[in-house]
């Protein structure tokens, strides 16, 4: 009977470990072969909520602000190039989108990683088969865990020793009096156990940090083998860094095997169980968590170190696949010192079937054209090429010629309720900020503005947005604007240059070609498209009359 059963258990395990190296070649086969499938995530809002960690813990000048990021929905294209494994690799992928470069020398050496995965595929599927069982910390940060530390306080392993001590005298008194020896060790071994729990459940939370630590640092083990001149600069941090947390492996295994046969990946045998009330009995786990508890506390800063160098490595990587991707061309970006932009053949990278269009622009650019006709697709092209030149050193586009700059956008505002702010005032504080940074000079400004000062009457909306445009002119900055007020094209001539897009009414339908024209817009479709989509016939005419009193006179008529 026990043999037949060792048998079993052995078969079991057989299977299993049969089972999970086909995967594991399986999940390398698509390393290779199938690279783009890793992107295909789901993320809960609490996981989403906490990719910014990295980003929110490393703020410094220029990077790009929350206005400007949600006005571009920076959130769908980081999702949509998020080919990273680990916790590392997303968050450090999110923090690049959000902190442009200021250097070329910057740029040079991120296109070296990311050359030298291209070119080495070995290395890269190497590399991201570690990055993928360094994995994630679960709905939450490690730096969440990380700043809950101070919740644990001084936590002492004296009473732990003390009651551990105690357990000798107890075994000694054994050969002096067998019955009160055993009573004595029974009553401290129940003692312990229930005081175990309490303590356990309060350090449970925060094995899971601990964990991924352990897991860290046995990839940067494997990572630092690599032999690649690109990388040195990152190799020698990871040796460095790493070995300052060594000490936190010493009997880990205490603390990590605790947490993983609770964690639903243990097989509950027997050895386990084993271990489990020795942990409960003597505290094992306990004591070693409060060693391993100091040890972190002392080199919060290596950790970080690491997770950013080793979260570098993998977006470069997911840099290069993001490039794969891009079916519809890439280029790298070309650093100048003119303020001006220079696209050409550019295009969104989150169309599938994009129309390109391309730019030469050494002053402020004023967009007109009709509702729906891709004056807002165009500034958001502008800007995320912008971003992507000075983030992941590529750009949508065949070829992209920029200085380095600061970038902002007033686009996609909206009331502030919480606040008690109306639209304009959120627009005209947004506004200003862009302003104050112009002013500031640390650096160009490259700035969009999508319908300024909508949230206002037509008069003074005319007559202040001419003012902030001008404004928006001047040396150190370079503005893109659209609006739908032509009377914009003719007061500002000589501040920015009109470019427009048009339409096409054709068999009771509007068609939009998106190509990017010179010169202003000269018509409008706003009262058609009450046409076509089947408003009454008097409002039609009545307002079309009025429309066109307003042109030729210059007053509304009453009608």
């Amino acid at each position: 009977m026990a043999a037949a059963l060792a048998v079993f258990v052995v078969v079991i395990f057989a299977l299993e470990a049969y089972r999970a190296k086909k995967e594991e070649k399986k999940f390398i086969q698509d390393l290779y072969s199938d690279y783009f499938k890793i992107s295909d995530k789901k993320y809960s809002l609490e996981r989403f909520a906490n990719i910014g960690s990295y980003f929110h813990r490393h703020k410094k000048d220029g990077q790009i602000d929350d206005i400007t990021w949600n006005d571009l929905g920076m959130d769908e294209v980081f999702k949509r190039m998020n080919y990273t494994l680990s916790a590392s690799g997303e968050e450090y992928l999110y923090y690049t989108l959000r902190t442009l470069m200021q250097r070329e020398e910057e740029a040079e050496h991120f296109e070296k990683l990311v050359e030298f995965f291209g070119e080495h595929p070995d290395e890269r599927v190497r590399f991201q088969f570690r990055m993928n069982k360094l994995g994630y910390t679960g709905k939450y940060s490690l730096y969440d865990y990380i700043d809950n530390l101070d919740y644990l306080g001084e936590r002492s392993n004296t009473r732990h020793w003390v009651l551990n001590l105690i357990f000798l005298p107890m075994i000694g008194m054994l050969w002096v009096n067998f019955s009160m020896g055993i009573i004595g060790i029974v009553v401290l071994m129940i003692y312990n156990i229930i005081t175990y729990f309490k303590e356990k459940n309060e350090i449970d939370p925060y094995i899971t940090s601990f964990s991924y630590v352990m897991r860290l640092l046995d990839v940067c083990d494997e990572t630092e083998k690599m032999k690649a001149d690109a990388c040195w600069e990152e190799l020698e941090k990871l040796r460095i860094h790493k070995k300052k947390l060594q000490p936190m492996r010493r009997n880990s295994f205490w603390v990590m095997s605790s947490n993983t046969s609770r964690g639903g990946n243990a097989s509950g045998d027997i050895l386990n169980m084993l271990f489990d009330y020795i942990r409960m009995v003597f505290h094992v786990d306990l004591i070693k968590f409060n060693s391993m508890l100091y040890i972190l506390r002392e080199h919060i800063d290596d950790v970080d170190t690491l997770i950013g160098t080793l979260g570098l490595m993998e977006t470069a990587v997911a840099v290069w696949i993001f490039r794969q991707s891009l079916e519809n061309g890439w280029c790298l970006p070309e650093f100048t010192k003119r303020e001006s932009v220079e696209m050409e053949s550019g295009y969104h990278p989150m169309l599938e079937m994009p129309v390109k269009n391309s730019i030469s622009a050494e002053r402020g650019v004023l967009l007109t054209g009709s509702n729906a006709s891709g004056k807002s697709t165009f500034l958001k092209t502008i800007a995320i090429n912008a971003i992507l030149a000075q983030s992941i050193h590529t750009c949508s586009a065949d070829s992209y010629r920029t200085p380095f700059f600061h970038v902002y956008s007033s686009m996609a505002l909206r009331d502030d309720i919480s606040g008690g702010e109306s639209y304009y005032i959120v627009e005209i504080k947004a506004l200003k900020r862009i302003l104050d940074a112009a002013a500031a000079g640390e650096r160009p400004v490259l700035c969009f503005v999508d319908e300024v000062l909508r949230g206002t009457n037509t008069v003074e909306r005319i007559a202040a947005s001419t003012q902030i445009l001008r404004s928006l002119s001047g040396s150190g900055i370079l503005c893109f604007a659209a609006t739908h007020d032509i009377e914009l094209t003719g007061l500002l001539e000589n501040d920015f240059d009109n470019y427009h897009f048009e339409e096409e009414i054709k068999d009771g339908d509007i068609r939009f070609n998106y190509r990017l024209q010179t010169g202003k817009a000269t018509t409008r479709n706003a009262i058609r498209l009450l046409e076509l989509i089947g408003y009454d016939e008097k409002i039609i005419e009545k307002a079309a009359r009025q429309a066109e009193s307003f042109l030729s006179t210059g007053a509304w008529e009453l009608t």
